[in-house]
């Protein structure tokens, strides 16, 4: 069905008819269901803090196993933030947090998985590209920095790429 036809679809239903089917749609799919509660309540410090909870779980496991360093964990809460529509600086925020509790466990431990650093290069990439579209990098700059010079310190095998990012930006 296209736009075009479920505009027309929706039009012809009567008022009882179109909210019968959204209470249907909120009590059949989890995502309306949290889409409309993120819409009527949005809280968006405790989201916030619930995925720098399960990021940092990541990397500094609670149960003392060893951890498994998924980005796509962070990726999964990155994109379901966009999806909500919650505001760039908080999402901004989390694409840093992912790659700051990164680094404090490469600070920690040595990491010899040459797929972590490309992962987290895209991060870094990524989190730049959208702090430039939605005109935020200046109040990150700071963070950024910070990461890049970090990924130096530590010598991760990659820091070039990240200075390289930097550098764009920078001048």
């Amino acid at each position: 069905m296209s736009k075009r036809d479920l505009k027309k679809y929706v039009s012809e239903l009567k008022k009882t008819e179109l909210e019968e089917q959204i209470i249907e749609l909120y009590d059949k799919f989890k995502e309306v269901k949290t889409y409309y509660n993120f819409v009527f309540n949005p809280n968006e410090t405790n989201l916030l803090k619930d995925a720098k909870l399960k990021i940092s779980n990541e990397y500094f496991p609670i149960r003392g196993k060893r951890p498994k360093m998924r980005r796509s964990v962070a990726q999964k809460f990155i994109k379901h933030f966009i999806l909500l529509g919650v505001d760039a600086f908080i999402i901004a925020d989390v694409m840093l947090y992912s790659i700051e509790i990164a680094q404090s466990l490469s600070s920690e431990k040595e990491i010899n998985q040459v797929a972590f650093y490309k992962s987290m290069i895209n991060s870094f990439e990524q989190a730049v590209s959208f702090m430039i579209e939605k005109g935020i990098l200046y109040e990150f700059k700071s963070r950024v920095v910070a990461i890049q010079r970090e990924s130096e310190t530590q010598k991760w095998p990659n820091f070039y790429e990240f200075n390289a990012v930097v550098e764009r930006f920078d001048y």
